[in-house]
């Protein structure tokens, strides 16, 4: 495998400095890098000035549609613009046909994860069976199969019934995994198109109240401490949900949230398009509730970021905003969208982001050896990145089979320019490294 020299590059925003990736770990960082390369049969020097380094993100929550849905995205595709976006790792949801809820399925995820070859995939298994909510899934099974399960969601659709719930977060605490709950009460959300508010109200279009995320998420977070369990909210989405949580965590209950970059960007003034890009579960809310999550993820009450990608069909997205899928895509725009937000306007720092997008979320999927230190001898999962680029977004650019981004002709700034797994370029010079070379 080739060796690489980086020149120039900013640990985590820090002073410039040489890393030397070889055999698969960072073999050397500072003046070592440079005399390692010049040892080195086989170096490709990557002239990193300016560009600053972050572990390999981890995306604890993105839907790959295969199998099923291959029209929209594949394990290909999805991982190629995964690993575009600066990830090395991706967490695949369970909502697939057929649902991931035995371990011949997640197996068979797992494994095109490995011929894809572009970033490790991690199934996530379904709580419960075709997730219907009814009877648990084979999480045992899961979790002992060769894709060594950890996370387990019914994500799409919440787990409403509480003693399900209570079953599944009292089993996984065996093999230390946790349930990612999709918090929607059906009953409350039934026919909902957007959120419950002034803008809902104006348009005529049905509402979706803050309280029906906010409702499970208390129930859950109450579970949790009842039996011991790890609990994980996935698309944290409103104020009051924030609240709960930082409640939560000041009783030390085992609880950890997400929010995606669209919910930290857009509000629900976008409906008064009618353009179905902007539908999405949960549904963008107000600028107040933008606001409040924006401070939960820099004050830490919100852990990481995950980006919730949802690739649709175009017909599904090209028509009447009732009829309209529910989904937005954001592998290739996540960390653009947290430059701006929390970089940029000097919330977070580049060590912050490198915790929200990489470290905490390996941590809560129990994936370790992503995430890691930018040290010697620690895995060369890593990517580099262009602070100062700025590009607007271009559907048809993007790596993505699906186009409904809802970021479409919008100027971001930051451009992955280079993203390492295991010390194997998958991205260099912001281009996918060509197929054959990726699967060497």
């Amino acid at each position: 495998m080739t060796d690489h020299l980086l020149r120039g590059v900013r640990p985590l925003g820090a002073e410039p400095t040489d890393l030397f990736l070889a055999g698969g770990v960072i073999a050397a960082v500072g003046a070592d890098a440079a005399r390692m390369a010049r040892e080195s049969a086989d170096v490709v020097t990557v002239e990193a000035d300016g560009l600053v380094a972050l572990p390999g993100l981890v995306d604890l929550h993105t839907h790959l549609r295969e199998p099923g849905r291959e029209d929209t995205e594949t394990v290909e595709t999805g991982t190629r613009a995964a690993a575009l976006g600066g990830f090395t790792a991706v967490h695949a949801m369970a909502n697939t046909t057929p649902v991931a809820d035995t371990a011949g399925v997640v197996e068979q995820v797992w494994n095109l994860g490995r011929q894809a070859g572009w970033v490790d995939v991690h199934p996530v298994g379904a709580v419960s069976v075709g997730l219907q909510g009814e009877m648990l899934a084979e999480l045992g099974a899961m979790a002992a199969s060769a894709a060594r399960v950890r996370v387990f969601s019914d994500d799409g659709r919440c787990v409403a019934d509480p003693v399900l719930m209570r079953r599944a977060l009292e089993y996984v605490k065996s093999f230390d995994g946790v349930i990612a709950q999709h918090a929607q009460e059906p009953r409350l959300t039934e026919g909902a198109q957007m959120h419950e508010g002034v803008v809902s109200a104006e348009l005529g279009l049905a509402g979706w109240p803050a309280v029906a995320e906010e409702s499970i998420i208390a129930r859950d977070v109450l579970l949790a401490e009842h039996v011991g369990s790890r609990l994980h909210v996935c698309h944290l989405s409103t104020a009051g949900s924030v609240d709960i949580i930082r409640w939560a965590k000041s009783r030390g209950i085992a609880v950890t949230a997400e929010v995606t970059p669209h919910h930290l960007l857009l509000t629900d003034e976008l409906a008064r398009s009618y353009d179905p890009r902007f539908k999405v579960n949960p549904p963008l809310r107000t600028a107040e509730d933008v606001e409040a999550v924006r401070a939960g993820l820099e004050d830490g009450t919100i852990d990481i970021v995950a980006t919730d990608h949802a690739p649709h069909a175009a017909e599904d997205k090209d028509c009447e905003w009732a009829a309209g899928a529910f989904g937005m895509t954001g592998l290739e725009t996540a960390l653009p969208v947290v430059q701006q937000v929390m970089v940029d306007t000097g919330r977070m720092t580049w060590a912050d982001v490198a915790r929200v997008l990489s470290t905490a979320p390996a941590a809560i999927g129990r994936v370790s050896d992503h995430g890691r230190p930018l040290a010697v001898g620690e895995p060369a999962n890593l990517t580099l990145v262009d602070p100062a680029a700025r590009r607007v977004v271009d559907p048809a650019a993007q790596a993505t089979r699906s186009a409904n981004t809802p970021f479409a002709g919008r100027e971001l700034p930051g451009q992955v320019m280079a993203t390492f797994l295991r010390g194997r370029a998958t991205v260099l010079d912001g281009a996918p490294v060509a197929r054959e070379e990726v699967g060497a």
